[in-house]
């Protein structure tokens, strides 16, 4: 059995969001084809996702120097055993289905703090004398993103940074597999969008049948 973590950035549900419609059928096809796996959803609008700022610095450079967890402020305490629960919760699964909108070129803030909380040194990957190293060598990842316009190709691929970024960080932990589907030009072409969708839907049940 395998653990996977469903990750959503979207103040929106599947009614008012692309992303989310196609990410809700990519979820459904995934639990049809293999009912026997454990799906964990993760809204990151509903959840506690503490900023890095100075009550985690001030926390963490208390444990650095061996000061006992339980010696910390009660803020220190909150935020910094917060943010190891994420980043524990997210070292357990072994899949990881990532969904958000692209906003201003990129995902929302949210999803920025949370992949902060789960960049952490000894748990997703680790330094050595040749550098960084992942340390999630056997998991997988699919990315789910809406677009207004079309930035899967084109001179428009060169500013989308919100799968790129997500693949950098995946390759970073060492992540060997990593998928993308793009539900894109409902904005450019509003005639075509439900059409859009429901290609995309189409597309994400074939691809969650062999995630």
């Amino acid at each position: 059995m395998a653990t996977v973590l469903y990750i959503t950035a979207h103040p929106n549900d599947e009614r008012a969001s692309y992303s989310m419609a196609v990410g809700k059928e990519f979820i459904a096809a995934y639990r049809e084809a293999k009912p026997q796996d454990e799906i964990v959803h993760l809204d990151l609008y509903k959840v506690d996702i503490p900023h890095i700022d100075t009550d985690v610095f001030s926390g963490w450079g208390k444990l650095a120097s061996g000061t006992e967890f339980s010696a910390l402020s009660e803020e220190e305490k909150r935020k910094v055993g917060r943010l190891g629960e994420l980043v524990d919760q997210f070292v357990a699964a072994d899949k990881y289905v990532f969904v958000n909108p692209m906003w201003n070129f990129s995902f929302p803030p949210l999803m920025k703090a949370y992949i902060d909380s789960i960049c952490v040194a000894g748990k997703t990957f680790k330094y050595t004398a040749e550098g960084p190293v992942g340390l999630l060598k056997d998991k997988k990842l699919f990315h789910i993103q809406a677009n207004g316009g079309v930035y899967s190709e084109g001179p428009a691929a060169d500013i989308e940074s919100g799968h790129r970024y997500l693949n950098i960080i995946a390759g970073f932990f060492g992540i060997p597999s990593v998928e993308k589907l793009f539900v894109e030009g409902m904005a450019a072409m509003p005639d075509q969008a439900d059409t859009i969708k429901a290609k995309a839907i189409e597309k994400a049940k074939e691809a969650a049948a062999r995630f």
